[in-house]
């Protein structure tokens, strides 16, 4: 890798107007766990880092009085799995948190890191292979090695989006606070990811200079409001990976009713993968198989698997139906799995 200047920002203002200042040629580190991988693949060769580790009141877990839980973007993973009540209220959140990686990577790595991770595409990360994700003229996927890539909402470039923590939050209706020269500005953070049909060049909304501060998840997605939470992953690996599939699910229950349901799909699409007509099937009935089977049907409806990727369906499938009904207290009936 090249050499580059070190900045180390007061402020999130001061290093916000560092990295819209120095477009393209600046890019900003925490935790450095994505950043350091994209420098040592020569993905990226920027001038400058610029240090928020040092910003204050980043790296807080708080809850307002009416249960309302705010996570500063510098807050590490292990932290945000580890804290009590965030596993007791939220999950899902919890849950997600602890999917990451390694220890020793979750005690490094950031909940803003988390959530603006690039792709870990074989393509986008060979130095060999100039794809549309670095400004050329092809996605290799399709013609190529597509194991890990998108059955949903790919194209032109059919990266998955990596974090777990993404689609939890979404199941729980978080909302993302960015800060950038246009000042501040909060929205759910499902609205925070974009296709690539929408933007080739990044995942997400952010321009220069903006940085993710704050992740808020509202107390109507907890545990004492009655929701239920939670997050399933499938990897390759038993000891570390990231998601073959994943699954984050909250639901409302009123005796054996689902009153709303929140579906979110991880490591299947390009960004974290709202189910919206699944969820519309199974709110206002009662989770059962019929229903479970018929939601995941919703779910993957649509679904284009290239050469490789075609157990993606099936396996997506049955973790709907196996989160869904653990959340509803329903015993799956394993032989049509």
């Amino acid at each position: 890798m090249r050499r580059f200047a070190w900045i180390d920002a007061a402020t999130i203002d001061g290093a916000s107007r560092l990295l819209a200042r120095d477009q393209g040629k600046a890019r900003v580190i925490a935790g450095g766990q994505d950043l350091i991988g994209e420098l040592k693949d020569r993905l990226i060769d920027p001038e400058t880092l610029v240090n928020i580790k040092g910003v204050p009141g980043l790296d807080r877990i708080r809850f307002e009085a009416d249960g309302t839980l705010r996570v500063g973007a510098l807050v590490t993973l292990a932290a945000l799995a580890g804290d009590e009540r965030v596993g007791r209220e939220f999950p899902a959140v919890a849950q997600a948190a602890a999917a990451v990686g390694s220890v020793e990577i979750r005690n490094v790595g950031t909940v803003g890191g988390n959530l603006c991770q690039r792709p870990r595409c074989w393509y986008y990360r060979s130095p060999h292979h100039i794809c549309l994700k670095k400004g050329g003229d092809v996605c290799f996927t399709p013609m190529g090695e597509s194991r890990y890539n998108a059955i949903l909402g790919g194209g032109p470039s059919f990266i998955v989006h990596p974090s777990d923590l993404a689609p939890a939050l979404i199941a729980c209706d978080a909302r993302v606070t960015v800060v950038g020269p246009d000042g501040q500005r909060e929205m759910p953070l499902q609205q925070f990811y974009v296709l690539p049909s929408v933007r080739l060049d990044h995942e997400t909304i952010l321009k220069p200079g903006d940085l993710v501060t704050e992740v808020t998840v509202p107390a109507s997605a907890s545990i004492p409001a009655g929701v239920r939470s939670a997050y399933v992953k499938f990897k390759e690996k038993e000891s570390f990976d990231f998601a073959l599939a994943a699954v984050a699910a909250a639901v409302t229950m009123k005796g054996s009713a689902c009153v709303s349901a929140r579906l979110v799909l991880g490591a299947v699409a390009p960004v974290p993968w709202r189910a919206a007509a699944a969820e519309a099937i199974l709110a206002g009935g009662t989770i059962d198989e019929t229903s479970v089977t018929r939601a995941a049907d919703a779910a993957l409806k649509g679904a284009a698997p290239l050469g490789g990727n075609g157990y993606k369906v099936p396996l997506t499938h049955a973790l709907i139906r196996r989160t869904l009904l653990d959340l509803a207290g329903v015993a799956p009936d394993l032989t049509s799995s």
